[in-house]
């Protein structure tokens, strides 16, 4: 009787991982409403810093208070600390302070890692940890260098902290900024849509937080030897190559056609780049064309690649759906890619967790559109961007309600602990069923 007992009280790594989350979203919601983090010295009502606090850990960007004038400086050093741990992880973040302290990490704490950075075995989780957290210190530091003069060239000695703090969003892909001004908030990176430096930057951060540090592990082991690379690590460089240069072009001569050649060359490329989840704009999105609004909220949706800092759907999950209707078009059994054959259980993951992702954002935009009695695209943008933890805004954020406002909430977090994994923590308890149904065989199509 008492076995059974301690069994149910055990936690699973899934549901360590988000009470993790979910500890640090509300420790931070906490010190956000201290006076001393905003800047008018008052209390902030705990539905905006819980609204902040989620968008920081869930490296999302969606804000209701813009960062730069409403936040003090301790208000942004708790924005960007909550960033820093979302980007990275809970569990990563704790794993690494328990080595750094010397102590020896146990079985069931390799598990819970496996499961938070998506390693494929827990062999070496030690040696892996200590690569992501070198790896982040190096590529963020970097470019936080890179934008130093720059920042310190616009904005004087505040730039040193300004260039850290977007080097880490950027990395992070969480999207927060500090460009705003009393008269003129949420401006995002629109003043340096003609900056090489800034431009190039930002988008080597974004992208290699958004491409996995398991990819960035093969490119390290294996240098630019392609062929070596894991199969995950070639459909990542792939797949992430096309959703950017595709909509890259649509985006030159179409939605950016009416900039100046530098800036249109700038603006598409980096508009393309920050739908992998990043979350900054260096055009008006309000500016776009239906059809450009479409494409964002798709690429929104599909997000970064597995054991990164981004969120969304993942690049490998929409290359298997690919790959497997490829399969259904050629009459094959099995998807392929690669040289390999796709197992059916992935497919199985990949249907489900698409098939989330389209109805969480669809039903929430339906919601907040009778809700707020806003036009259903609109609100589907926000959806898509908050459920691909993006943080791209039409600018309805700021005005919505309360209910409007939970529930960009919970798609925010349910985005970035992924979907999955909120069930397999719901539902770990379950016993499998060694039975079968019988089969019966239905018309597709």
């Amino acid at each position: 009787m008492i076995k059974p007992l301690l069994k149910r009280k055990q936690l699973t790594s899934f549901r360590i991982i988000i009470l993790g989350f979910i500890g640090v979203i509300l420790l931070g919601a906490l010190l956000l409403m201290l006076p001393i983090s905003a800047k008018s010295g008052t209390v902030t009502p705990f539905n905006q810093t819980l609204f902040t606090a989620t968008s920081a850990v869930c490296v999302t960007g969606l804000i209701v208070q813009d960062t730069a004038t409403y936040w003090s400086v301790f208000g942004q050093a708790v924005i960007l600390t909550l960033i820093q741990i979302g980007g990275l992880g809970v569990i990563t973040m704790i794993i690494s302070l328990a080595l750094l302290s010397g102590k020896k990490i146990s079985l069931k704490q390799r598990s819970t890692m496996q499961d938070a950075i998506s390693a494929p075995k827990i062999g070496g989780i030690e040696k892996l940890t200590g690569f992501v957290i070198k790896s982040t210190v190096i590529i963020e530091m970097t470019g936080a260098l890179i934008m130093m003069p720059v920042f310190i060239h616009d904005h004087g000695l505040k730039g040193i902290w300004m260039a850290f703090f977007h080097a880490i969003s950027a990395f992070c892909n969480a999207g927060f900024d500090l460009m705003g001004t009393p008269d003129n908030p949420f401006p995002s990176m629109t003043a340096y849509v003609a900056n090489p430096v800034i431009n190039a930057t930002l988008m080597m951060l974004i992208i290699s937080g958004g491409i996995g540090f398991l990819t960035w592990q093969d490119v390290y082991t294996h240098k630019f030897r392609f062929k070596r690379y894991r199969v995950q690590s070639k459909i990542i460089f792939i797949t992430s190559a096309l959703l950017i240069l595709v909509p890259a072009v649509y985006f030159f001569f179409f939605d950016c056609s009416h900039l100046p050649m530098d800036e249109r060359i700038n603006g598409s490329l980096f508009q393309s780049v920050t739908t992998r989840t990043a979350g900054f704009n260096t055009t008006d999105l309000t500016t776009l064309t239906s059809v450009g609004q479409a494409i964002f909220i798709v690429l929104m949706l599909i997000g970064g690649s597995p054991g990164s800092t981004a969120g969304g759907m993942k690049t490998t999950t929409i290359a298997v759906l690919f790959a497997n209707a490829i399969a259904c078009f050629r009459r094959k059994e099995d998807p392929e890619m690669f040289g390999r054959r796709i197992e059916a259980g992935a497919v199985k993951l990949a249907s489900t967790v698409m098939l989330m992702y389209v109805m969480l954002c669809f039903l929430g935009a339906v919601v907040i559109s009778m809700k707020e009695h806003l036009p259903l695209n609109v609100c589907l943008f926000e959806t898509a961007s908050a459920v691909g933890t993006v943080g791209l805004t039409l600018g309805i954020t700021p005005h919505l309600g309360l209910l409007s406002q939970l529930i960009l909430i919970t798609l925010m977090f349910l985005g970035r602990v992924g979907g999955l994994t909120v069930i397999y923590a719901a539902l770990s308890g379950v016993d499998k069923k060694l039975s079968k149904l019988p089969p019966e065989k239905l018309p597709i199509g």
